[in-house]
């Protein structure tokens, strides 16, 4: 379950692959571009430009690079023609890569254009969460403290938490022990260890927290139909606390910084690309 600090190295390696990944996505207009359209991008830059492996195409039979989750869609979107982004929508994008033998996964929910204020907060309040969840995480930490931390967060903002996914431990298989829960208690659960290396990528809905599968065997969406927001990062406990192995260059400092601050950050970027308070 730890990895060796040469494994933590390549998974690092992969990470700022796919960091690199979402800053083609940050300088990329979303508006009018349907998914598939943003899918096929994606694959070519990380087959071309990166000379690595998207890594959940053709995972447990998904025929895609990236699931495209739009506003109610909780996660697993799958990528279609037909669905074209526009003004006011939100739009998670998680993307797997794997250099070398080594997975990282990521995901970052976007705003496209001008979104309602309702939204907006959801989106913020979501990525300020992740970031509760990782600062959680140091040697003898446990794995419920980081649920602790992003269940509060919700609940001091109005959101529920979406317990039927979890984040998951990572390395040469996409998906490996442990399952990290974004829901819990401190002080419970696995006793973290330098090494361990996971995702951290709570999901909120501005409504309820049930979700239900459509036909396609794949997309997830809220019951009730309200917005969802997601973020993730693959994280490496250190000897002394916590390494996100996929930061993004905006993100540099983060895990350093009280929470107060980073709410006031780059912490979530329009569809151009450009900072949003």
């Amino acid at each position: 379950m730890t990895k060796t600090p040469h494994e933590v190295a390549l998974l690092a390696k992969s990470g700022r692959l796919l960091a690199s990944v979402f800053g083609l996505l940050d300088r990329t207009p979303l508006a009018g571009k349907s998914t598939l359209e943003i899918d096929a991008m994606v694959e070519r830059f990380i087959v071309d430009e990166l000379a690595a492996r998207p890594a959940s195409k053709g995972q447990y039979g998904f025929a895609f690079v990236l699931n495209s989750s739009v506003n109610h869609v909780v996660c697993h979107g799958v990528p279609s023609a037909a669905d074209v982004l526009k003004d006011g929508d939100i739009v998670n994008f998680d993307i797997t890569l794997e250099k070398n033998g080594y997975i990282a996964d990521s995901s970052k929910t976007y705003l496209v254009g001008e979104v309602a204020p309702a939204a907006r907060r959801l989106v913020q309040a979501t990525y300020e969460a992740m970031w509760k969840g990782i600062r959680a995480v140091r040697p003898g930490a446990r794995l419920g403290d980081i649920g602790w931390a992003i269940e509060r967060h919700a609940k001091r903002n109005g959101c529920s938490v979406v317990r039927e996914y979890c984040g998951h431990g990572i390395g040469q298989q996409m998906h490996e022990a442990p399952q990290v829960r974004h829901f819990g208690e401190r002080g419970t659960g696995m006793e973290l260890r330098e090494g361990m290396v996971f995702t951290i990528e709570p999901m909120f809905n501005r409504g309820g927290r049930s979700v239900t599968t459509l036909s396609d065997g794949w997309t997830v969406v809220t019951r009730d139909g309200s917005l969802s927001a997601q973020f993730e990062h693959t994280v490496a406990v250190t000897a002394t606390g916590v390494a996100v192995l996929t930061l993004r260059p905006e993100e540099h400092g983060m895990v350093a910084i009280p929470a107060a601050a980073a709410a006031a950050g780059p912490a979530i970027m329009a569809a151009s690309g450009t900072p949003r308070p």
